[in-house]
Parts: structure tokens; sequence; C-alpha cells
């Protein structure tokens, strides 16, 4: 069974060394390919600091956050809840670098990355197809995905969006097997490898003759 958690946060900026903090997290669970529904982790985080102009992206305000956990109150319950799964990332280092400080401020030597894989679907993109927006607006567009409830970001909403984006991305090898029924496929993440029956029919190679050859040389001689 492969278990994959699409992980967004949101921030008071975009820099954990200038004192910025996490102020919500938003997973959702992937399970053999299958967007899990009922199975999502979802926590705002109050930051002990103020939001500041970073509200204009996600819109989370200062007076929301009052009262919510602080980080090291959620702590253990969302490092139980990614343990041993895959992490799918946009833009990876951004996140992980401020989960990790997180953990770092609390004392843990330990990183998101010592216990999970990570994809991240930024670099994905980029490797698919060089030279093109990899935003996530940009993603929903070229995979026709319904973004028009992410008027602002949003940890889980974005999650929700980046899972059917990374399936959309991954997925389009898998359309080009069929499964005969063999057990021949085995399911991964980036796709569908068929095994090769060893018992097939040889492949049967035909030789060039002499005067074939002689034909060959003597046109490249000419060239």
């Amino acid at each position: 069974m492969e278990r994959l958690i699409v992980l967004d946060t949101e921030t008071t900026g975009i820099e954990p060394s200038e004192g910025h903090r996490i102020i919500e997290i938003g997973c959702t669970e992937v399970i053999d390919r299958q967007i899990v529904t009922d199975s999502e982790y979802h926590q705002y985080i109050q930051p002990d600091r103020n939001v500041g102009d970073s509200v204009r992206i996600h819109g989370i305000t200062d007076k929301f956050l009052t009262g919510k956990p602080k980080f090291e109150e959620i702590a253990q319950e969302f490092l139980e809840y990614i343990e041993g799964a895959t992490l799918v990332i946009h833009n990876a280092p951004f996140d992980l670098g401020f989960l990790n400080h997180e953990l770092e401020l609390m004392g843990v030597d330990e990183c998101i990355e010592d216990n999970c894989n990570i994809i991240d679907t930024l670099e994905l993109s980029k490797q698919q197809r060089p030279g093109m927006m990899h935003n996530l607006d940009a993603l929903c567009r070229r995979f026709e995905i319904d973004a028009s409830a992410r008027t602002v970001h949003g940890a889980l909403l974005d999650a929700q969006i980046l899972a059917q984006v990374y399936l959309a991305m991954t997925g389009g090898q898998s359309t080009l097997f069929i499964d005969d029924g063999n057990n021949n496929t085995q399911t991964e993440g980036e796709g569908s490898i068929i095994r090769v029956d060893s018992n097939r029919a040889k492949i049967k190679v035909i030789h060039a003759n002499e005067a074939e050859l002689e034909a060959h040389n003597t046109y490249f001689e000419k060239i």
C-alpha cells in the first residue's frame, strides 16, 4: 500500500530565520492513488507574533488565531499523522524549512525528512515541462483542475488541489497500459510498470547481406 500525504502550510512570512512562523497546516491523504477525503489533517496555529502583511495572501487574521494552539501543542499529533508516509509538497524546501524550524524551536533534533520521503511537485513540473510556469494556479490550468475556490491561499484547500494536480501529473503513463489479469503490472507513484514475460517469443533479427553492406558503404563514400 502506497501512502502519500499531500501537505501545505501558511506562514507569517517567507523566512523562518527572520522569526516567521507557521499559522496553518493542511494535509490530504492519498492511498494507492485514491484521495481519501475522510482522512485529512488540518490545524490553525497561534504563532506568537503578528501575521503582518501576509494576511493579504492567506486572509488569516491575528484575531482569528487568538486562542488557537501553539505548534508544540499539536506537534505530536501531526508527526504521528505523517509518520512513514511520502510527503507531496509544492516547493518542498519552503514548507520543510518552516516545519523543521518549528521542531528546532522545540528542541527536536530530527527533521521531517528523517522519517518521510519527499516528492517536490515544483521540481517534478520543471522536469516535465521546462520553461513553463509551475505555480499551483498554472498547474491547475494545465491539467484542467477546478481552482475557483482558491480566492486566497489556504493550507487545506491547496493540499486538496495539489493532490489532484499530482495524480494528473503522474497518471498519464498508467493510461498506456492495461492490466491483462496476469498480475504482471506493478503500480508505482510515477505510473505503471509492465513486467516482461521471460517466455515471450524471441525477436527475429535480420542482418544485411554482403551486397547490401557494399551498397551502403558505397553510398556514404559518395557523400
